[in-house]
Parts: structure tokens; sequence; C-alpha cells
């Protein structure tokens, strides 16, 4: 881009904002502002602006990054005749201007005063200012805090001394405590914390309403003394009295599965029926037509035992089990409290439905490679309860081919064909020899079996790639933390087919080629961890952030068993049947936080980083399991697999896609993100990051990682994206720029300085966001 196209752009920015901030009071009408603007100001740090936001009832038009009112002009676009399609387009993709409401000016005053109250600030002074001009209001809520009040005493009324002692216990968790603000917010999460703690130790009937504050604030200095009140159940006497008893506490009686359970029924005696009722283990099964779940899944899942106390953490952990198996469309559990003598009991009813079995889809797809033209196929079929354990059955088939044109002499094949074939089996439990199943159940795992085969037929060479794997899935905390046990991968790799000059031309200091084209067989293990606080299913405005952590060890086991058996090397290496092994260690991080401004505006940061190094048996990582950058989910002033490593700067295209990886990656990315209109979103980004290798490889000059000049290849983009965010996908197209670029002379690295469009700009396409 030379500098007469960055003067174009920049005139075509400000005409953008021009065009964006004129006619913006178009639509308003005869004696009414446009809000254009709403603020908040506290005279107290430990109250922030942003914190008494959503108290805020009237918010104007959103501005895209704070400046462009991108949706309100497109609404001013539109012509009053809403019976032309053209007007009624503008308004669909625009919104119209937010008319000033004193109305809800006044409300928003109260609701900020009301939130400061609850907070403990009883005192605190809000008053608005509004200043109008050319039909546009700005407002602005001015918060004086005052001293607020805080608690000086606590006490606790529990006449039952059975819940005294229970609540009383730990007091290490209360939230209540000598010297915090008065807030009311906390003392509604005690009223609700106690309430669990009492439903999880057999108070079934028990609820935050029983819990009640006395609060004296007649104290000098705003200090108040605060009692906590757990009373009794109320009833009435026969003589119209009110007498009080005390909490029950509830064992569980009989537990009942219902399988055929059909919430849509209207009649609630008709959503089941009946067939055949099987008792197994002190459980009761109540079977329709189909026995679709064996017995020992059932109970396996349950973690609500006859005799036991009532506790509502069971109830919870049913519900996350059941909810693992897919076979099942819905999962209700019903309580029906029943008194045997003098003892408070409960029937547990788990109420099932059955989803739908087996499914297949289908995908098809063409290409089109300069005049060469190709189509795939993919086929998946699912069966969800293949072995009545609700263990999920999977397998897919792929194939792909392409017509080869142009000179086909010295070639052992006239097209690009490609067939991959998978399996597996996911099981809802934890499998492995010698465990007994009470630890089965507490992990509450995934079990996967898979194996897969997929065989290339390429113009000089035929290759097949096979492999298999045993691993473990499992979520604890709420799903909060994710755990990801591959406890033995294997992949084999295998030409055994080639062009007789094909092996023979790759260059003898090029490793990373040849060792991509050998037969060699990978045995490894791996551990992810993921956490996360991100809820899909909350709709509520908090930041996010999420980790994610790696391991991987391969060849260890083999290589072991090659000492010990005093295996002789094969050009200095171990081989297993005649083929080579890879033995290595990997450990990668990342980790991303996005702070959420509000519903339309956030901004996301990312760290990454990875080494992976090659040991023992090899010299040289599995080119598959090498680093690469650039590319959507990189740096993205770099397309995929054209950065680094290091200042390493590419030769042969073909060549590059082999040399450029590396055994040691850096990402450093920050992205702001605002809404424009209907599905579109708009991003501004700056990444930074390269990859380097261990050893120094001759085919890979300047890819080392040096601790002394690594920090002066790091390259730098920055650009613009656009996104369509469909709610359950996202499309995403970003546009970077390179601004530094490691692969060029040292003194003219900062492209940014003299940038060239058709040398510095990337454009990438992904699904779903970067980080």
């Amino acid at each position: 881009m030379n500098s007469k196209r960055i003067t174009y752009f920049s005139i075509f920015l400000i005409l953008i904002y021009l065009v964006s901030s004129c006619s913006t009071t178009r639509h308003v009408g005869q004696g009414e502002y446009l809000l254009n603007n709403v603020s908040i100001t506290t005279d107290n740090k430990n109250i922030k602006p942003s914190e008494l936001k959503p108290y805020i009832r009237q918010e104007p038009n959103h501005k895209t990054f704070g400046i462009f009112g991108l949706p309100l002009f497109f609404y001013n676009l539109s012509g009053k005749d809403t019976t032309r399609w053209i007007n009624r387009l503008m308004r669909k993709m625009g919104t119209p201007p937010v008319i000033y409401d004193s109305i809800l000016t006044i409300r928003s005053q109260k609701e900020i005063k009301k939130a400061l109250s609850n907070r403990g600030y009883e005192n605190a002074v809000v008053t608005v200012d509004t200043v109008s001009k050319k039909k546009k209001m700005k407002v602005k809520y001015i918060v004086t805090a005052n001293k607020p009040y805080y608690i000086d005493e606590i006490s606790y009324n529990i006449p039952d001394q059975n819940i005294r002692d229970i609540v009383m216990a730990d007091t290490s968790s209360f939230l209540l405590k000598k010297g915090i603000l008065f807030d009311r917010n906390v003392l509604e999460k005690e009223r609700q914390r106690i309430s669990s703690l009492l439903r999880n130790n057999g108070y079934y009937a028990f609820n935050k309403e029983y819990i009640t504050y006395t609060a004296d604030t007649s104290l000098r200095n705003n200090g108040v003394e605060l009692e906590l009140n757990l009373r009794p159940i109320p009833k009435t006497a026969p003589d119209n009295k009110i007498e009080y008893k005390d909490h029950e506490i509830y064992l569980i009686n009989n537990v009942y599965f219902v399988t055929n359970y059909n919430p849509m029924i209207l009649d609630e005696n008709k959503r089941y029926d009946v067939k055949d009722t099987v008792e197994y283990k002190g459980y009761y099964i109540l079977y329709g037509e189909k026995h679709y779940l064996k017995k020992e899944t059932l109970i396996n899942n349950c973690y609500i035992e006859p005799g036991q106390l009532f506790n509502n953490r069971d109830v919870d952990r049913t519900y996350s089990a059941f909810g693992r198996l897919k076979i099942l469309k819905y999962v209700n559990i019903r309580f029906t409290p029943v008194k045997i003598g003098n003892t408070e009991m409960l029937d547990c009813y788990i109420l099932l439905t059955e989803g739908k079995g087996q499914t297949i889809s289908v995908d098809v797809e063409g290409t089109n490679s300069a005049g060469d033209l190709g189509f795939a196929l993919g086929l998946t079929y699912q069966h969800r309860n293949i072995f009545n354990g609700s263990q999920t059955f999977t397998a897919k088939f792929r194939s792909a081919y392409e017509s080869l044109s142009g000179d086909l002499s010295g070639i052992i094949n006239d097209n690009y064909t490609e067939l991959g074939g998978e399996v597996g089996v996911a099981i809802p439990e934890f499998l492995f020899p010698f465990i007994k199943s009470q630890t089965r159940k507490k992990l509450r795992a995934t079990t996967e079996f898979t194996a897969n085969i997929n065989y290339q037929r390429r113009p000089e060479y035929t290759r097949v790639i096979a492999g298999g794997g045993w691993n473990y899935k499992w979520y604890t905390h709420r799903n909060i933390y994710r755990h990801h046990l591959d406890l033995v991968d294997i992949s084999y790799v295998y030409l055994p087919k080639a062009t007789n000059d094909f092996l023979n031309n790759i260059p003898a200091d090029n490793p990373l080629l040849r060792y991509s084209y050998d037969n060699h067989f990978i045995m490894r293990s791996s551990y992810v961890f993921y956490r996360s606080n991100l809820n899909p299913t909350v709709k509520s405005l908090h930041n996010i952030y999420t980790l994610r952590m790696a391991g991987e060890i391969a060849g260890n086991l083999l290589y072991g068993i090659s000492k010990m058996t005093h295996m002789k090397r094969n050009n200095g290496e171990y081989k297993i049947g005649g083929i080579r092994y890879a033995q290595y260690a990997k450990v990668d991080a990342d980790y991303a936080y996005t702070f959420v401004f509000d519903e339309r505006n956030s901004f996301a940061l990312h760290a990454g980083a990875g080494v992976e190094i090659p040991y023992g048996n090899s010299e040289v990582l599995p080119f598959e399991k090498r680093y690469f950058s650039g590319g959507a989910n990189s740096v993205r002033g770099w397309s995929v697999r054209t950065l680094g490593p290091g200042s390493f700067r590419g030769g042969n295209q073909v060549m590059n896609f082999m040399n450029q990886c590396g055994d040691i990656r850096l990402d450093l990315n920050a992205e702001y993100r605002s809404k424009l209109i209907w599905k579109l979103e708009m991003a501004a980004f700056i990444d930074a990051g390269n990859i380097w290798t261990i050893k120094d490889y001759p085919s890979q000059p300047g890819g080392q990682f040096r601790f002394d000049s690594f920090y002066k290849e790091i390259a730098l983009a920055y650009g613009l994206g656009i996104r369509f965010d469909f709610n359950y996908f996202v499309l995403r197209f970003d546009l970077g720029m390179k601004a530094y670029n490691p692969g060029r002379e040292f003194s003219k690295r900062w492209v940014v300085i003299k940038p060239k469009f058709t040398r510095d700009a990337t454009l990438n396409f992904a699904v779903g966001y970067p980080f």
C-alpha cells in the first residue's frame, strides 16, 4: 500500500465518520431530542461507573468502536414511505434513533440510588445533568456516595440446635463478616448459601424464605447490628392460632426409573405406560415397550440412594450424569413426600425420555483447481445406544477425487485420490482394569476407542496413514474444569509406492522433508486441561477467560523396551518391525481473557506458547507434530504456514511448506470487537508471534531459537475483520497487514512504514473466533 493509497484510505475513513454523523436527527420529531450520550461519574473509587451502567434504563444508539454510528446511519437512509422495499430494508438493517425520555431518566436515577443503597450506601445522592444542543441530548449521572453503612456486630438466632450445629460448623465459609459493607446483595447470597447447605444435609423442604435479618442502624458512625434469624415452620393449630414446628430431615425411600416418560402429553397420568417392572439392587425400573437402557446403566448414573439423607448435590450429580447419555432426550427428577411411621421420607422418580437412536449425515463438495475438477463425499453414521448402555458408535467415511491435466510423464498416478475411514465407540463410563465401580462412578468419565485409516494416492507417491486410540474425557466442578487424557494413541505412516526419483530428489540436508515420507510410527500419550467460566446458557454480561494446558510424550515405552531387550540400532535408530518410531516431549499453554463492556463491545487478549523437544530415538520431530505460524488463528498478516521459523526467508514454494515449521511457538493477540448492524460485527486486531527450531537445521537458516535475538524475530501484524454472527456459529473474514516482517533484511523489517498491499496484505477466512 503506497502513500497515495494510504491517503485515499484515510480520506475514506473520514468520509465514513462524517457521513455517519450527518443527519442523525433526520427522524427526530419537533420538540424531541436524540439521546446522544449517557455517562456516569462517581466520587468513590470503590464504586465503578461500569457497575452502575446496567441500571440505566435508556442508552443511546450504538456506535461501532465508539465512533461510527452506522446502525443509526442506515436507518436514517430510509424514507418515510414504508411501502417501498428499500426503506424497509434500510430500517431492518439499522436501528431507529433513541429519543430522550425524561421519565426513563428519572427511573434510571432511582434505580442507581436503589442499587447504591443495596450496597450499603444509604446516604448516596444521585443527580442528573442534561445538556441539549441541536436536537441532541447529553445525560450525565453524578454520584455522591457519602459514608456507607457497615456491619459492626453479627449474631445468629437459630433455635433448632441440629440446624445451628450444621450452620456454625464451618465459620470460614460465612459471607457475613464484621467490618464489611452492609451490602444487601451479600445478605441474599448468605441466605442462598445456608439454604443450599441445609438441603445438602437432608432438609428437603427448606428454602431461603425461612431466613430473615434484623438490622439495627441506630448506632453511631454508620455501624449496623445485624441478626440472622432462621425461623421454624409456621402451621395453623385447630384453634386457628399460629404454631411452629422444627424443620424435618428427609430420607430417600424408593427410587423409581420411568424410562418411557413423555412430557408432551397434557394429561400427566398418561405420560408413561408401565409394561414391565424390574427391581435391581434396591431400585425399581419401570419399563415401557422397550428395554432400551440396561439396568446397570441406570443405577451407575444415579447418585440418589435409598435409605440415605436427601442431598441436593446428589440430585445435581444425577442430572449431570444422565445428561451425558446421548440416547436420552429429556431428564426430569421429582420427589414425593411420604411418611413411614414417624419418619419423613421421599419417593424419587427419575423420568427419562428416549431420543433418536440413529442418524446419518452426508457432506458433498466440489473443487476446481486451475481447471482440474474434483469432488469430495463424506458420510457419517451414528448409533447412540448400540449396546443398550448409551454407548455411541460412530463410523465416518470420506472420499475425494481430483482430475489431473498437463504433462503426466514420470508419474505413477494421473489423479489425486483420497479414501478415509474412522470408527469409534464412546462409552459413558470410566473403563479400566481393576478399577472399582464406585471409583468409576465418581469420575463420570467417557471412555473412547477409535481406529482410522487414510489412503492417499498422489501423482508422485501412494501413502497410507493408519491409527487408533484409547482416551478419556471428563468434567469437574460444574463443567468449569475439563480433562482429556489420551492413554495411548498410535499412528503409522506407510509409503508403499513412489516414483523412482521422488525420494532421491529430496535434498540430503533437509531431514524434515525426508522424515515426512519415510515410514514411521508414533505411539504417544497426552493430557489436556481446560478451564473456563464461559457458560452459553447464561446470558449475563461478565468477563470471560479460558485456560488450556497440554502435555504430550511419545516413544518412551518403546525406547525402554528397546533398551531392555538390547535391540540393535539401524543407522542410529531403534526400529519396531523394521519401522522407526518417534520419541519426543511437548508442552503447550494458552490463555485468553475477554473484557465484555456491554452487549455490543468487547476487548479480547490472548497469549500462547509451546515447546517440543525430540530426543532418544529422534533427531527431528514428525512433520505432522511440528508447529506452524500464520493463518486465521495466529499472526493474521501471513497466510497459513508462511511465517518463520525465526528469520527464515523461504524459497521454493513446495519446500516452504515443509521448511516453515518449528519446535517452539509464541502467539500474542489483541482484538477489539464491536457490533455493526444485523448479524455483522467488526473487529480491529494486532497480532504478534513466530515459531523457532530447537536445533540449527541447514534447510532452515535463521530458524533456531536464541535467547539473545529471538525478540527481534517476533512478527507484528494489524488489521480489520468482518464477522457474521449467526448465534450457533460465526463466519469470520480478517484482513491482516504485515507491520514487522522478520523474514526480510534487518533494516527493511518495519514494512508498516512503506506498506505494499500486494505484498503485505492477507485475507483469512475461518469459522468461529480466533480465541
